[in-house]
């Protein structure tokens, strides 16, 4: 018989901190796989989330995480997708995006499944002051050496030009990572990310879905010009002064 636990039990009683308490339970969960697979049959019809916790290393090295999807989706037959949240914010300072650049980029390799990456509270994006770029620079992930350019004029950062250009470099060979903004107050923004998500998992393709063979084509040629993903957030959440 499985045994169920908590992360708060977890650390009371192993005497591990909220990052060690998730990736025991991350670890207890795929090591009993059946309590999961009982639970998820009755809905084996239904579109389900799976919401995660925010721990980055249980999506960059610790390969539970990981192995359990991987279950999913080669023995049970799920169509996933994941959809990777990042604070906005991140993107008025350079360091701390190329941070988010190569946490995305590890998480969309680790994972191994259709990715959707996500710039989540836009209405905050320029909380800490004016982006140096337009929008689009960061979403479409447009040429990392300017950002390298802002990054030196910082005197903490400038001794590690080195790295961020090797760093930068990663993430351009790759070239996979891209990002959609998202305010969750924001239908619009909302069913942009909705829509990315079921073309990236095929829900669109699939039964009972609209079948034509200009909404099928539509989705798969997914003929939208960057500026309509974006231009919700641009008008209503930044100076565009």
């Amino acid at each position: 018989m499985t045994m169920c636990l908590t992360v708060n039990d977890v650390m009371e009683h192993l005497k591990l901190g909220p990052n060690g308490g998730f990736v025991y339970c991350m670890e207890y969960l795929e090591k009993n796989m059946d309590w999961l697979l009982k639970r998820l049959t009755p809905l084996k019809d239904k579109y389900l989330l799976f919401d995660l916790p925010g721990q980055v290393e249980l999506y960059t090295h610790n390969n539970a995480a990981r192995n359990i999807v991987k279950q999913l989706v080669d023995t049970e037959d799920y169509r996933l997708v994941a959809i990777h949240l990042v604070d906005s914010h991140y993107c008025s300072d350079p360091g701390k995006f190329i941070a988010v650049l190569l946490t995305s980029l590890t998480t969309m390799l680790q994972m191994a499944l259709p990715h959707i990456n996500v710039l989540s509270k836009a209405d905050l994006i320029e909380k800490h002051g004016r982006l140096d770029f337009n929008l689009d620079f960061y979403t479409e992930v447009l040429d990392l050496s300017y950002l390298l350019g802002h990054l030196q004029d910082d005197p903490l950062l400038s001794k590690y030009k080195r790295l961020n250009e090797v760093i930068v470099g990663v993430v351009e060979d790759y070239s996979l990572v891209n990002f959609i903004p998202l305010n969750v107050q924001d239908k619009e923004t909302m069913l942009q990310v909705r829509k990315a998500a079921d073309k990236a998992s095929g829900y669109v393709f699939g039964e009972g879905e609209d079948r034509t063979l200009e909404g099928l084509m539509s989705c798969a040629v997914g003929a939208e010009f960057e500026y309509e993903k974006i231009k919700n957030v641009r008008e209503k959440y930044m100076d565009t002064e």
